[in-house]
């Protein structure tokens, strides 16, 4: 059999970029030439490049392009929320008049703040909800210190705390009395504890009482309010603006500026994002959130959160982790939702902790995406084969600790098979995204033909409507597949639509 004829360029060290996993040709000793192989994982036999292919196909179901349209009404729920919490605060007075919320991407299921999922309802894009936010509302403010705020941990686990109000002053006190816990001390002395579940309770009926009132004077324009649900110490309202469904799981918080003591070790670390943002963005601030530990009392202990800081520590995070995270983390939300002993939370702060372990030079490859990806599922069966996770900015917080070795192993074992197959896996996930994107595109339809005028609702006869749109619709749509459509059309004359396809206007 002849031999391949040899190329100008034999092979060499440098021709084989930074792979960690590359096969080049090479000739021995025999002048034999030996073929190049394709880029492979060793576990799986998965070839790398079909892995960052599927992870890229992901991505683009995954993060949908919005078009004005959907921008407006992304914007239309957000006015209204903040509108509606504006009402809860003039109820009683009890939340801060001059108030700082915070608004993540993404719901509590999601990963965005480290909370307990087993009391939340089960919520799925597409089915449920097309678009989902956590939105962090402060009950209380300490925001006047400039020094470590020392918190009371005398009574709690590692990263949670009991709050005390003789932090505040008596007006506070007064206000917040009947959502407190009340210990007596042996010297006369009563001391308030913020309660957790008090507040939620509070603040659940507060915003049902207010939207009952918005919905009595309806407006033109107002979203629809599809669902208002208690999910522990969560509220989740489902808001439907034209034909979008918004998911807001609103959670009440205390806001601290500062640094909490009990985390002021971790900055004596280097870290991956020093040189890129300043300590002073970092450590701007962090919440108390309403979860307590496994062997903690609910109704007084508050979990320190540092979903501020994430924030800004996301920007230093390349894309192509990003999106090897977000594969990952759709795969482990289907494969470990029973029993509810992973969130999405320990794999992001397994990401961070990846990220201060490895060469930002590693990190920013554009093709590594499937090798982060096999790393962060290594990086979580690790995690659990151990029954360990350190909480990313308290190290000394083992966030895996109350794990029975059944649930870990269990969980381990459904991870070694994703480990063993990634590509199917991967190909899985692309499918659950797609039919998503499926339910969403068919009810944005249905919504846009309802909002047409009906031939029974035009009296007069004069403007008997058709199916014209929906027709050109229908072309549109056929003949331009892939593309950004939207449909303008005057309130006050419907007869007269016109189209956006990308730039172009018709």
């Amino acid at each position: 059999m002849a031999a391949p004829a040899l190329t100008s360029r034999a092979g060499s060290v440098n021709s084989l970029g930074n792979s960690p996993t590359a096969t080049p040709s090479s000739t021995n000793n025999n002048n034999k030439i030996i073929a190049s192989y394709p880029e492979l994982d060793f576990r799986s036999g998965a070839r790398i490049e079909d892995l960052n292919r599927l992870i890229q196909e992901f991505s683009k179901h995954d993060q949908r392009e919005y078009d004005d349209q959907r921008a407006l009404e992304i914007h239309t729920a957000k006015d209204f929320i903040f509108s509606m919490l504006g009402m809860v605060q003039k109820l009683d007075q009890k939340l801060p008049v001059a108030n700082e919320y915070l608004l993540l991407s993404g719901g509590v299921r999601e990963g965005v703040v480290d909370m307990d999922l087993d009391e939340l309802s089960v919520y799925a894009r597409g089915t449920d909800y097309d678009m989902d936010f956590t939105l962090l509302v402060p009950a209380l403010k300490l925001h006047d210190r400039n020094q470590p705020v020392t918190l009371d941990m005398r009574h709690s686990a590692l990263c949670h705390s009991w709050l005390s109000l003789r932090l505040f002053d008596e007006v506070t006190i007064n206000k917040w009395k009947d959502c407190c816990t009340v210990v007596d001390h042996v010297n006369g002395a009563t001391n308030y504890f913020f309660s957790p579940t008090l507040v939620a309770d509070w603040f659940y009926e507060s915003i049902s009482v207010v939207l009952v009132e918005i919905q009595k004077k309806p407006q033109r324009g107002m979203p629809r309010v599809e669902k208002v649900e208690r999910n522990g110490t969560i509220i989740s309202v489902i808001l439907g603006v034209g034909s979008s469904r918004m998911l807001y799981d609103i959670v009440p918080v205390v806001s601290f500026k500062g640094w909490p003591a009990v985390a002021q070790s971790w900055l004596m670390e280097n870290h991956f994002w020093d040189g890129k943002i300043t300590e002073e963005e970092v450590i701007s601030g962090f919440y108390l959130v309403p979860a307590c530990s496994h062997k903690g009392r609910k109704e007084n202990e508050w979990r320190l959160s540092f979903a501020r800081s994430e924030v800004q520590l996301k920007k230093c995070i390349s894309a192509s982790l990003m999106q090897a995270y977000q594969a990952c983390k759709a795969i482990i939300i289907k494969l470990l939702s029973r029993p509810k002993a992973i969130s999405p939370y320990h794999l992001r702060s397994m990401m961070l902790w990846a990220c201060d372990r490895l060469p930002a030079t590693y990190l920013s490859q554009d093709d590594f995406s499937a090798h982060f990806l096999l790393g962060l599922i290594d990086d979580l069966q690790h995690c659990l084969v151990n029954k360990m996770c350190p909480n990313y900015f308290i190290p000394q917080c083992n966030m895996l600790e109350h794990l029975s070795d059944e649930t870990a192993m269990l969980h381990a074992r459904k991870l070694s098979s994703v480990r063993s197959d990634p590509t199917e896996h991967l190909r899985t996930t692309i499918e659950h995204a797609k039919a998503a994107n499926r339910l969403t595109l068919d009810l944005h339809w249905r919504g846009s033909a309802s909002n047409l005028p009906s031939p029974q609702s035009d009296a007069g006869g004069e403007h008997q409507p058709d199916d014209r749109l929906a027709k050109k619709l229908q072309q549109l749509v056929t003949e331009n597949p892939g593309k950004s459509i939207s449909v303008f059309i005057n309130p006050d004359d419907v007869t007269r639509p016109h189209f956006r396809i990308d730039d172009k206007f018709f």
